[in-house]
């Protein structure tokens, strides 16, 4: 075993241990009573003893969840229902690690845009009535840092919607996370191919309801970011007519290791069972296979000047021409305006080092090149070497 290996098994084990204890705040922890009961019998309950505190803890939020749920309805669902979302969002969008994450915050730094909070998106069904105090009361039970990367977290911070829609009681692929030793459901909704007609209607309204929600809070157009959503932008687009779409490409091998890392650690600290990862392979190849193939077929259904492909390495590389270049492409607004916003929390990232990963097996790379040959000469990275 390589010393980086260690390295990073023995963080693992630490963030696990000191930094999530089994009453810190889950990706689950804001769904309604109902919902929770039914994805504890989709699955039968194989909930690991060792998770049965955080289990109780979660079902504790889930009446309080349900009750807030219900002031919020009788004091809003008018006005829910007649809110436009309007102008239309743009979406963040590409495979896991490729650097959603870090767009999401350059973008957000412009004061002409709202996004999802961590607290909203754990919180969709009641957030607001509940957003003046719950963040401040429970805000210190949060790590400081993501256990995957490094970066900065909290209640505040933007966050990805797809987990409000996991609150929200509706099906997704990211139940994965909560049972990894199951087999995963719900893979048809990372390229929208074979989704039952209920399923469906069920994922539009709930995506609907929440950007809904989010318009009546803020105000502003929204900037939505979610991996899963790289295969719905056809979707999408008819849902949200006249939305804008920001996709960005990483390195296929740094996709896969960072993946692996990504997987391991979430399942560690956020999963009802004690994650064995078997198969986390196949499922990394799959997801991206399906994620791709379903973005591949959809990109020409976008509008033209709507869509605009942005590649990690050069985005990182020349942070204030890239953002120019996609608001003036995307018509997003006056860039210059929020020039000083960029520059200053550029300046406080700039000793920020991302994680190193293990390195992969020759048979992986191997499959790597033949699996995702495609995304390897659309986004050029056929001839370049791992940066």
């Amino acid at each position: 075993m390589s010393n980086l290996t260690k390295s990073s098994k023995s963080e693992s084990r630490k963030l696990t241990h000191h930094s999530y204890p089994f009453w810190s705040p889950r990706f689950w922890h804001g769904m309604l009573i109902s919902d929770w009961v039914r994805m504890l019998v989709q699955y039968r309950f194989r909930v690991h003893p060792l998770r049965v505190p955080m289990a109780f803890m979660i079902s504790g939020c889930t009446l309080f969840n349900s009750t807030l749920h219900l002031f919020q309805r009788w004091r809003y669902a008018k006005r829910l229902d007649q809110i436009q979302v309007d102008p239309p969002p743009v979406f963040i969008i590409g495979h896991w690690r490729s650097g959603t994450t870090m767009l999401h915050e350059l973008l957000v730094r412009d004061p002409h845009f709202a996004y999802p909070t961590t607290y909203e998106c754990f919180a969709p069904s009641h957030f607001l009535v509940s957003e003046w105090i719950v963040p401040k009361v429970v805000g210190c039970l949060l790590p400081k840092k993501r256990p995957m990367d490094n970066m900065s977290a909290g209640f505040d911070y933007p966050q990805e919607d797809e987990f409000a829609l996991v609150n929200m009681g509706c099906p997704s692929p990211y139940l994965k996370i909560a049972f990894p030793n199951d087999p995963p459901r719900h893979m048809e909704l990372l390229d929208m191919q074979g989704v039952e007609d209920h399923v469906l209607a069920r994922w539009k309204h709930d995506m609907l309801a929440f950007a809904k929600a989010l318009t009546l809070a803020h105000g502003k157009r929204l900037v939505l970011k979610s991996p899963p959503h790289t295969g719905r932008v056809e979707v999408l687009s008819r849902l949200f007519p006249g939305a804008k779409f920001i996709h960005i490409s990483r390195h296929p091998e740094d996709l896969f290791a960072s993946s692996r890392r990504l997987w391991k650690t979430l399942w560690k600290v956020q999963a009802l069972q004690i994650p064995q990862c078997v198969g986390l392979d196949e499922y990394i190849f799959e997801c991206f296979e399906r994620m791709y193939g379903g973005f591949m077929r959809q990109r020409d259904s976008i509008p033209e000047g709507h869509l605009y492909d942005v590649k990690y390495e050069d985005l990182v590389r020349d942070p204030m021409g890239e953002i120019a270049a996609m608001y003036r492409q995307l018509d997003l607004g006056d860039f210059e305006a929020m020039r000083p916003e960029l520059e200053s929390l550029l300046q406080q990232r700039k000793g920020y080092q991302p994680n190193r990963h293990e390195e992969l097996e020759p048979e992986i790379r191997e499959q790597i090149r033949r699996r995702w040959a495609e995304y390897y000469e659309t986004y050029d990275y056929a001839n370049g070497s791992l940066v």
